[in-house]
């Protein structure tokens, strides 16, 4: 059975058409005669929508009680049963009401593509669930109803439904997405320009990114290498030497003078030992790249060139850019360098663009990690001039007058030399033993016969033999002593690097298991573990395609302790390269056991603060919520008596007593709601162009009259706040100021605006608070000093910081001079109304 094909609209938001356009979809396709029918549709009372519904045939819901009360869900059984070639299907990423069939209706849909049947259905951006913290920040929104990214990348097509955030806006305040009770609401929150254009800017790069994965689905399946410019992709080769910073910022100003420009930075590394580059510049370089909005890449591969190529090219990229070679004049010699090849072999599609440094032509110097191995092309050369060289010598000194066999011996152990120093020991033993042959051929007399008449002449060769053995042998030494010290030179700094990133904490394991696969140029690197030796290895952590499951599936494995090891695939690894891959290995482990134990330790963290929290609100409703309680029960009590006859003035007392321990009560549990609400992270400010002088004598209204000197100047900026959070704030704020200030003297609150900010200061004298605990004050549960027991359960300044932050602002407390304590509410002033010298201020007093 074939499967079914998806089709998603995709919106930016809520109202943008994604429900109109599917069922417009739905229409066409009963027109043109498929058999299409609405499995599940939500048109939230929408009229244009729901008349869309017309003419449709409708599947009946199933109906599902949960806690006593009735809800519909898309009946899948009766969808299944009806078997349609098309099902339309809204809101993709609905939780199902707990007794439904599947979790979520995604799920639902994929029961319904694998029994064959063709699926249109809805998403908003937003509901991916990749995308959560992204917009959680914009918004302030966590959306609970998510889809996993994948069910949507695998949909045959997705259509973008698209809309202007005015135009969005003008629908919503025309009450064409939500009843009018609910569009103030709506467009002074989620609804905001601001959010909105995030929003949508998400939806076109997702959608943009998408529509890359089909062109390149495509150009893969049809075998299409030609490059197609649809989008500048930028490609920076990097080499690991100090020139790459360049580079990259380079390729980044590139991109930015093209419409989605990309970034793409990729190091070619050679698959046999460790890498050329210095491991410290290329994480260094990898920041810079993720910090210009650009992607790392690692690609191994031999030949830095074609390599380099074929990335470009794979990736469908435009441009590729590289630093001019690093190497002197004379190494021209051995090839022409990467950069001039990769231009002579891009072809007319790919622009090669050659950007000069500060390390031009200064040399590349010994090769940090490699060493200084003898390359390919010196051993070439070693054994043409090994060769080759006495050959010619002889055709010349046939030709030339007789220079004596002396001269002759001179000449021939010069180019063994050289055949020592390019080629090493091998073409220079060679070299010897056929330039023996040749000087025994044609010079040594009897010319033309090995035999030698003259045992002078015999000792010559001889010691020219052992000459030329000797020179080999010592380059060849000085060369394998060059390459171990260069070797150990790259394992010292690699470790080091490695520790020093460790120990400061900057590290995480899979950047750790990403170092150790650029290290050894290995295609994957995997943490495996298990709790004994019969249960199965679990991955822990890993990098790279492929990745083993077990030990014995990867081509080299590292043991740690009894339940980990390290597993790296891509090829087998020299034994002088376990020594640093058993450091990488025994550092994973340390990194994996410290991930652990700060998770414990925050899991700990939080039960501890748990605990204190609930400790503390165990007290304050045995004590400070039972006192009121007292207070109000004896009044009540008092005035039910029948054997007291209470006067009207004592009758009095005792209701008023009432209303104050009642008002106490609202106090003490709206502080404790608030907090509740501050450590769930729910609190969601509704920001507004607020007048300070219209808020502040509102937050005064519960402290005494007299108690408080008001000074806020008509002429301050208006400020960004809301209005409710801001009251609730500012009241706490002055009745903690007014319970600490002695008898007879006001608190002051007064207001002025100061460069980019308006502060709003609450001025006591009283006590006042030592240094050290001008910062616990703002804790939970918090009550400084001699505080009467009754008087509340430390929670009024934790609440108004709490509230003050969520607006954007700040709240401290510094001393008064004089004595006392000032609490400095600072609030960001509403766009378009900077701060302004203020006029003379008008007093009042309440």
């Amino acid at each position: 059975m074939r499967r079914g094909k998806l089709r998603i609209y995709l919106g930016a938001a809520p109202g943008v058409g994604k429900t109109y356009a599917m069922l417009s979809e739905g229409h066409r396709r009963v027109e043109r005669g498929t058999d299409c029918v609405v499995a599940f549709v939500e048109h939230h009372d929408r009229p244009r929508t729901e008349v869309m519904l017309h003419g449709l045939e409708q599947i009946p819901r199933r109906e599902i009680e949960y806690r006593g009360t009735a809800f519909t869900e898309m009946d899948i059984d009766a969808v299944l049963a009806r078997r349609p070639a098309v099902a339309l299907v809204d809101e993709l990423p609905h939780t199902n009401v707990p007794g439904s069939r599947n979790t979520k209706r995604w799920q639902d849909v994929e029961e319904l593509l694998a029994a064959g049947i063709d699926v249109v259905s809805t998403v908003n951006i937003q509901h991916l669930e990749s995308l959560g913290d992204v917009v959680e920040s914009i918004t302030g929104v966590r959306q609970k109803e998510t889809v996993p990214d994948e069910v949507v990348r695998r949909a045959d097509q997705i259509e973008l439904v698209d809309m202007s955030p005015q135009a969005l806006r003008r629908r919503m305040a025309h009450g064409n997405i939500y009843k009018p009770d609910k569009v103030d609401a709506a467009l002074s929150n989620y609804f905001r320009p601001g959010n909105l254009t995030a929003l949508r800017e998400l939806a076109l790069l997702w959608t943009a990114d998408r529509v890359d994965e089909y062109l390149q689905e495509y150009r893969t399946q049809h075998r299409v290498s030609k490059i197609w410019g649809s989008r500048e992709r930028i490609v920076v080769g990097l080499t690991g030497g100090p020139e790459g910073r360049t580079l990259i910022r380079r390729a980044a100003r590139l991109a930015e003078k093209g419409a989605g420009g990309e970034v793409l930075a990729v190091h070619i590394a050679r698959s046999d030992g460790l890498t050329s580059a210095s491991p410290k510049e290329l994480a260094v370089q990898r920041t810079l790249v993720e910090d210009v909005g650009g992607t790392f890449h690692h690609v191994i591969g031999d030949d830095v060139s074609s390599g380099l190529l074929e990335f470009a090219r794979g990736v469908n990229a435009t441009q590729i850019v590289l630093g001019v070679s690093r190497r002197r004049s004379w190494q021209y010699l051995f090839g022409p360098g990467v950069s001039a090849t990769v231009a002579r072999e891009s072809g007319p599609d790919l622009d090669v663009h050659i950007v000069t440094h500060d390390e031009a032509a200064q040399g590349r110097g010994l090769p940090v990690a490699r060493g200084a191995r003898l390359g390919r092309s010196r051993i070439i050369w070693g054994w043409l001039i090994g060769l080759a060289g006495p050959a010619l010598m002889t055709l010349l000194l046939g030709i030339l007058p007789d220079v004596g066999l002396a001269n002759d011996v001179l000449l021939f152990l010069t180019l063994t030399v050289a055949s020592a120093l390019l080629g090493g020991v091998l073409p220079a033993l060679a070299s010897a033993v056929f330039g023996s042959l040749l000087l025994n051929w044609f010079f040594t007399p009897p010319v033309h016969r090995l035999t030698i008449a003259d045992p002078r002449n015999l000792v010559a060769l001889v010691i020219f033999v052992g000459v030329a053995i000797a020179v080999a042998s010592v380059v060849d030494l000085a060369a394998r002593r060059t390459h171990q010290a260069a070797r150990l030179r790259a394992e010292a700094e690699t470790l080091s690097f490695l520790a020093g990133s460790v120990l400061r904490g900057e590290t995480s394991l899979d950047a750790l298991l990403e170092r150790v696969r650029e290290t050894f140029a290995m295609e994957s690197v995997t943490l495996l573990e298990r709790r004994d030796e019969a249960e199965p290895w679990e991955c822990v952590a890993g990098v790279g395609p492929d990745r083993a499951a077990r030990p014995e599936d990867a081509d080299v494995d590292v043991p740690v302790g009894d339940h980990l090891a390290l597993a790296l695939t891509g090829r087998v690894l020299p034994a002088e390269d376990r020594r640093v891959l058993g450091a990488f290995a025994a550092q994973a482990a340390g990194v994996l056991d410290r991930q652990r134990l700060v998770g414990e330790a925050e899991e700990a963290r939080r039960l501890a603060e748990g605990h204190r929290i609930r400790t503390s609100l165990l007290a304050a409703v045995s004590h400070d919520l039972r006192t009121p309680l007292a207070g109000i029960k004896a009044s009540v009590t008092s005035l039910r008596s029948d054997d007291v006859e209470w006067s009207d003035k004592d009758r009095a007392a005792l209701l008023e007593g009432i209303e104050e321990g009642a008002d106490r009560l609202d106090n003490l549990v709206g502080n404790l709601l608030d907090m509740s609400r501050l450590e769930t992270a729910t609190v969601t400010p509704v920001i507004r162009e607020t007048d300070l002088d219209e808020v502040v004598p509102m937050a005064l209204r519960g402290v005494p009259e007299g108690s408080v000197e008001l000074d806020i100047p008509e002429t301050l900026p208006m400020v960004a706040v809301d209005r409710g959070l801001l009251e609730r704030a500012v009241a706490n704020i002055v009745e903690n100021a007014v319970k600490y200030s002695p008898d007879g003297g006001p608190v002051l609150v007064s207001a002025s605006a100061i460069a980019d900010r308006v502060e709003l200061r609450v001025v006591d004298r009283g006590p006042g608070v030592p240094d050290e605990a001008k910062e616990r004050i703002f804790g939970a549960f918090q009550r400084y000093g001699d505080a009467p027991r009754g008087a509340g359960v430390g929670l009024g300044l934790a609440v108004a910081r709490g509230f003050v932050e969520a607006m954007g602002g700040t709240l401290t407390a510094d001393d008064t001079p004089g004595g006392g304590l000032t609490m400095t509410l600072t609030l960001c002033p509403a766009p378009g109304h900077p701060p302004t010298r203020p006029d003379v201020p008008v007093t009042a007093t309440t």
